[in-house]
């Protein structure tokens, strides 16, 4: 107790300050998904897949410090984090089947750069502090996830800054390209939120692990704030690939189908691998390499069970997969 104490005064939060209540989350579960105020989860059992669209904040929202602590738990960078995190872990313990998750976000693009601004503004006071920490958790519970990630990036999106961070967590994104000049067509947008307060679990930004810490980080700082269409997204290497408007349905579809046809072991280990690529810390050994190759792959019925892959390799034989990822 003494040494909690101890501890506790190190603290710069004030000793009079009150403590945000965290309101229940009032989501909607029924057999088509998951329903909040910012983030929706659509199912298809049939294709196993799960769609998951986090909206951007939509409104006035805080920009001083007493704002953002009165509108406490419905401040949009928690109150969607808190939705998000709810909604991945459903997802993990309900649907152990859905093999792949989509990542779509809807709204204004504009309107996530000004409040990850207002957050990064005041980041040295202790509630917005546990905010981000709150993001960087819950966006670190897709990279440990055990399901295929895609980002889709179609009209309508709002891939910007905290968002952002949603595709470059993905292990394929699509961006739609459209004619020049289309009205509609997607953008992305870098923002302070991509280069520091979102590490993932192996210390460095998701920026950096995407081009191996190669110097391309650095010289994408400079383009902050700056929107990227679709092919000056896939030319800076930001997005996976880029199909035309004729190809897209087509493209985004068959990758999707084609996901869903493998063994669901096998695409656990290899995504752990380069999702974690580069310098290793306990935690990329632990969720890229023992955890996914030693205890799924070599050691699962998928495998080595009687109608597993390795047991049928050679024979001509199908084999036959157990769906469950978790």
């Amino acid at each position: 107790m003494a040494r909690a104490q101890a501890l506790a005064t190190q603290s710069d939060r004030p000793a009079d300050a009150k403590g945000i209540a965290l309101t229940p989350l009032g989501g909607r579960y029924d057999d088509a998904g998951y329903h909040y105020k910012h983030v929706d989860v659509a199912l298809d059992r049939a294709a196993r897949t799960a769609t998951i669209t986090v909206c951007a904040p939509s409104g006035p929202q805080p920009q001083t410090i007493d704002a953002i602590v009165a509108a406490g738990a419905a401040w949009w960078p928690l109150a969607m984090a808190r939705e998000l995190d709810d909604a991945i872990l459903m997802l993990r313990t309900n649907a152990l089947d859905v093999g792949t998750i989509i990542l779509k976000t809807r709204g204004d693009s504009g309107a996530v750069l000004d409040a990850d601004c207002t957050m990064l503004a005041h980041a040295d006071h202790w509630f917005v502090r546990e905010v981000i920490g709150m993001l960087r958790r819950t966006l670190a519970r897709l990279d440990v996830s055990s399901r295929s990630l895609f980002a889709v990036i179609d009209e309508g999106s709002c891939f910007a800054g905290t968002l952002f961070e949603l595709a470059l967590a993905a292990d394929r994104s699509y961006m739609l390209q459209l004619s020049e000049g289309a009205n509609g067509a997607p953008e992305i947008a870098l923002g302070a939120a991509n280069f520091g307060p979102f590490a993932m679990v192996n210390g460095r930004t998701r920026l950096a692990t995407r081009f191996a810490d190669d110097g391309t980080t650095a010289a994408l700082a400079g383009a902050q704030g700056q929107r990227f269409d679709a092919v000056a997204a896939l030319e800076r290497g930001l997005v996976t690939f880029a199909p035309d408007d004729i190809d897209w349905a087509d493209e985004v579809r068959l990758a999707i189908e084609e996901r869903a046809t493998l063994s669901p072991d096998a695409l656990t280990g290899m995504e752990a691998s380069l999702r974690f690529g580069g310098a290793e810390t306990m935690e990329t050994r632990i969720f890229g390499r023992l955890s996914a190759w030693q205890n799924w792959i070599f050691n699962r019925p998928n495998a080595v069970g009687e109608k597993g892959a390795l047991k049928l390799f050679g024979s001509g034989s199908r084999p036959t997969f157990d769906w469950e990822r978790v």
